[in-house]
């Protein structure tokens, strides 16, 4: 079942629908709506935050989803389903693929990633699990570990990643090159053509949200550049 799950993914696009709570969109009608309008537009899966919108999701949509859940614990910087807690309440909800944090960054009550992974497999042992990594040595890890799937989602994102403004379409190439696990490539892919360079470096699968499900950030990078053409023009 995974690896067809797995492989349904391939060369496509997997949108995804998050809204914070201090967010316009936020609530899981709206999150509906964005994954059916994803849908129709041709993506394979949808990538969500919470069990509530994984739940709403999926009863709406025939789409597979990943799941994970957001949660802030004090003392920890991990918060992509940081604890077996979250892990439980998205697998619940309906998640097809349980999405975690495997960086090195601190994780809650100091538990050892190898120590979270060995847990889910024990209790959840036909989860199809996705390694959100940020660098190229956490996605080996991740592999080492038993992910089914890993994830460049948080490369730029912990304080020891390198820096980009673009998608970091090398750190896809290496990983893909491995041969282990599909390699799903995300985090700061605007256009099409990103897309594409992401699938010639390797990419199983690409994953673009801002992009497409948060109207502030897109409205907000119009007005950016609007606004520097003509400070520029005034120079």
């Amino acid at each position: 079942m995974s690896d067809k799950l797995i492989s349904s993914l391939k060369n496509g696009l997997i949108v995804s629908c998050q809204a914070l709570e201090e967010e316009p969109l936020y609530g899981a009608e709206m999150m509906v709506l964005m994954a059916r309008a994803a849908e129709e537009g041709g993506a394979v899966a949808i990538r969500s935050n919470t069990p509530q919108d994984v739940a709403a999701i999926k009863k709406k949509s025939r789409l597979p989803v990943i799941g994970l859940y957001k949660k802030n614990y004090p003392g920890a910087d991990v918060y992509i389903t940081p604890t077996l807690r979250e892990v439980s309440e998205i697998l619940e909800a309906g998640a097809d693929i349980l999405a975690v944090d495997a960086t090195r960054m601190a994780r809650p009550d100091g538990i050892e990633l190898e120590d979270f992974f060995r847990a889910i497999r024990e209790r959840y042992p036909e989860a199809v699990i996705l390694a959100d990594i940020s660098t190229f040595e956490e996605g080996v890890n991740a592999m080492e570990l038993g992910a089914d799937l890993v994830s460049t989602t948080m490369s730029g994102y912990t304080p020891y990643s390198p820096q980009h403004e673009n998608p970091d379409v090398e750190l896809v190439t290496r990983l893909s090159a491995l041969g282990r696990v599909p390699v799903l490539a995300e985090g700061r892919i605007w256009t099409p053509e990103q897309c594409v360079a992401c699938l010639n470096a390797g990419a199983h699968a690409v994953v673009v949200g801002t992009a497409i499900t948060r109207p502030q950030e897109i409205t907000r990078r119009f007005v950016q550049a609007m606004d520097g053409a003509l400070q520029r023009s005034h120079n």
